[in-house]
Formats: structure tokens, C-alpha cells, sequence
């Protein structure tokens, strides 16, 4: 097990724990070091860059989609200490991301004839309505309500108004320690993905990911030795199992000097 799960979400974004049940779930699978990188949310509840709570350290972070030329990208921000200009964008998404919901949720009753038991506030995602969507009682299950109903090219997508890669790095690497781009290997194009690391705003990426599947690290590799990048890694968790990656050793002190 990794000592430390830099990627980390709780009910303040998608996730389901609570943070007060974060340290259990450390505990549990033996990781020392955590990082709460809720979806473009600030937790109101960690008031330092770095925190303790029940003997695991907590560091504040928050994961930013972004639009690039390499399409949608997502940044994590570590040991986050507020500007003005990141709260006003944060805001900013907030409110979008709840317009973004009642259209979707708006959608979803008036095309299918579903009732819904969700009302958009902070923080809504499609992860949440697809739950709702299971929970109705619908012919989709979670999964299906993403490939049928809300995911991309869906009859109820909507798209979202994001800030552009340049401005959203920018914004993090002016309140952050440490930027990294997220799970690099996932996106449609990886190539074009790792080359956004070039930028000066940008100082890592998550080499450690569990993406589910066999994948081949070379591409991140090097470009962690080319931009001469910090590595990070993650769990992603959404749900109370952390560990699955993350950083141990000399890699962790490293990343932990620059916060």
C-alpha cells in the first residue's frame, strides 16, 4: 500500500465518505497521508494547507476541468492557500454547474417521464443525477444512465462552460504548491494530453493511477523526465477505498517539500 492517496473525494464534490470519515478509511488501508481533491470545491472544513485529523495527515487540494487543445483535461491543486481569483472562478463553476443540472434534471423528467428526487445545488455532477436516475425506479442503472441518457451525445447532455487550460493552470499554480495533471492516460488523446505539462504553471503529473486496466507508463515516464516533473498518484476514490495508488518513499518527500 501506498503511504500516501493524493486523490481524494467526498461528499463536498462526487464522493461518498464524509470527511470525518476519511481518517477511518485511511486507517484501514494503512495510508498515512491523504489528499482531498473534491471537484472544483473548496472544503470549508480544512483551513490550512495541510491538516491532521485522527492521526492522518490531510492536505487540502482540488481537482479543475479545464478545455485544452487536447480537449477536456483535469488539473489537481495541492496544499491549496485561497486567491481571490481562484474563489471568483470556483464561484463561477459552482453556479454553472448548477444551471448545468436543472437543465439536465429538467431534461431527463420532461424526455423520459422520470421523477427525480434531486435538486441542484454546490457541487452537482452527473455522477449524482445518474444516481438519481437509478434510484428512480428507471429501466438505466447508473452505468446505463451515463451510456444512454447523460453521458456525451446523450439526448440530456449539456455541456459545461469551462475556463481554458491556460487560465485554470495559471489560476492553481498561483494558490497551489503543487499542479498536476490528472490521470494522464486516460484521455483520448494522451500524446497531446502530457504535452500541456510543458506549461511553467504545470510542476507534475500522476504517474500512479489505477486505471482499471493494462497500461503502458512510458509516455508518462518520460515526460516526467523531459519537463522534469514531480509524479503524484491517487486513488480517485468516489467511494471508502483508498490506497489503490498513490506515492511512498523518496517520491513522496519530494512532492511533500514543494507543498
Amino acid at each position: 500500500m501506498p503511504a500516501a492517496d493524493l486523490h481524494v473525494h467526498t461528499t463536498n464534490s462526487d464522493g461518498t465518505m464524509q470527511l470525518r470519515e476519511v481518517p477511518e478509511a485511511a486507517h484501514r488501508a494503512n495510508v498515512g497521508t491523504v489528499a482531498i481533491t473534491d471537484h472544483e470545491r473548496l472544503n470549508r472544513e480544512l483551513d490550512t494547507p495541510i491538516d491532521e485529523r485522527d492521526g492522518i495527515e490531510m492536505i487540502h487540494g482540488i481537482e479543475l476541468r479545464v478545455e485544452s487543445d487536447a480537449g477536456q483535461v483535469d488539473l489537481l491543486g495541492y496544499g491549496i492557500r485561497p486567491t481571490d481569483d481562484l474563489l471568483t472562478e470556483l464561484d463561477r463553476l459552482q453556479t454553472d454547474r448548477i444551471e448545468r443540472g436543472r437543465a439536465i434534471i429538467d431534461c431527463v423528467e420532461d424526455r423520459f417521464d422520470y421523477d427525480l428526487d434531486i435538486e441542484p445545488a454546490e457541487g452537482i455532477g452527473r455522477p449524482h443525477i445518474a444516481r438519481a436516475i437509478a434510484d428512480s425506479g428507471a429501466t438505466y442503472d447508473y452505468e446505463g444512465a451515463f451510456e444512454e441518457v447523460i453521458g456525451a451525445d446523450c439526448p440530456c447532455f449539456v455541456a459545461r462552460n469551462l475556463p481554458t487550460f491556460e487560465r485554470g493552470a495559471a489560476l492553481l499554480a498561483e494558490a497551489c504548491g503543487v499542479v498536476s495533471l490528472a490521470h494522464p492516460l486516460r484521455y483520448g488523446d494522451p500524446e497531446a494530453a502530457l504535452a500541456l505539462t510543458a506549461s511553467p504553471h504545470v510542476s507534475a503529473v500522476e504517474r500512479y493511477y489505477d486505471y482499471g486496466r493494462t497500461v503502458d507508463t512510458a509516455p508518462v515516464e518520460h515526460t516526467l523526465e523531459r519537463n522534469d516533473l514531480l509524479p503524484t498518484g491517487g486513488s480517485d476514490a468516489h467511494d471508502a477505498v483508498l490506497g489503490r495508488a498513490g506515492l511512498d518513499g523518496a517520491e513522496f518527500e519530494a512532492f511533500y517539500e514543494r507543498l
